[in-house]
């Protein structure tokens, strides 16, 4: 059984624990505030900017532009999103767990782009041809970035180094619950309409042209795209650290509560261990 002071220490030591859990879920509530926010803004205008792409492609003439074209898949790129930090419960394990078994499903050749500490930390140890990495671009998250990953992606997509790029990233769904999705971002999926009662649901007069509409919406949809996934990824790394340091600070409690009854047994017992040798003592004086 641990002495005094050896409890005495552990509960120190998890008290002051307890206090840095605590500490650093308000720091996540208060980022997953704005994060939250944030990802609430940008899914309306993504909605919108997809929708009306696919409404002009789906009535636009094959060929149209080489981002809208399936071609036979030779080489993949796989984009992993992960978080530059830990401690977020199951966050960045379910992330590289789900990349892992894609390619080892689909092709353990295909290239991956990694954006996130951990994910390029667990990733390079297994040998993968890993494309390049982006780490540390959470910590100030700007569109400016966002965009110079989808540039890389485009101008490799269109120099013909991979012929299809997928992205596996956590969605925000709410603040217990992160889903781990896998999309395809290139080529960009053609929407066919079906016509009702022989008629297209809209007509729509283009001006300038359909095909200058179609070739400026295509870069701003992928990188409207891109954006939301990150800001998808930063909202769901927020939450789940929240919840797991108020689960770490919910079983700090429980662990106190612990070691408190049995610092209390032990002192109980030393004490009534020094009672009985004063008594005995004085007992054994009394005899002689």
């Amino acid at each position: 059984m641990p002495t005094l002071k050896e409890l005495k220490v552990r509960i120190g030591g998890i008290k002051n624990t307890q206090k840095i859990t605590k500490a650093m879920k308000m720091v996540a509530s208060a980022k997953l505030r704005r994060a939250q926010d944030n990802i609430i803004a940008a899914r309306p205008y993504a909605f919108k900017i997809n929708h009306l792409l696919s409404e002009l492609v789906s009535k636009s003439e094959e060929g149209i532009d080489e981002l809208l074209e399936t071609r036979e898949i030779k080489k993949r790129c796989l984009v992993v999103v992960s978080a530059d930090r830990g401690l977020a419960g199951s966050f960045n394990t379910n992330i590289i767990r789900a990349a892992n078994s894609y390619i080892n499903k689909t092709d353990k050749d295909m290239q991956v782009l990694i954006v996130g500490k951990k994910a390029n930390d667990s990733l390079k140890k297994m040998n993968y041809d890993i494309l390049k990495s982006y780490t540390g671009i959470f910590s100030d998250l700007n569109i400016e970035q966002s965009d110079e990953i989808v540039n890389f992606l485009v101008e490799g997509y269109k120099k013909k180094e991979f012929d299809c790029v997928e992205i596996v990233y956590n969605e925000f769904k709410s603040i217990a619950r992160q889903v781990t999705v896998r999309e395809q971002f290139l080529p960009l999926k053609k929407v066919v309409k079906e016509k009702k009662d022989g008629k297209s649901e809209g007509d729509y007069i283009y001006e300038p042209s359909e095909l200058e509409i179609i070739k400026e919406l295509i870069p701003k949809q992928l990188k409207v795209q891109f954006w939301k996934i990150l800001l998808e990824s930063n909202a769901a790394e927020q939450a789940s650290r929240m919840t797991a340091m108020e689960t770490a600070t919910r079983n700090a409690s429980d662990l106190l509560k612990i070691l408190e009854l049995s610092y209390n047994q032990a002192r109980q017992a030393a004490i009534t261990k020094e009672i009985l040798e004063i008594v005995g003592g004085a007992e054994a004086l009394k005899d002689a």
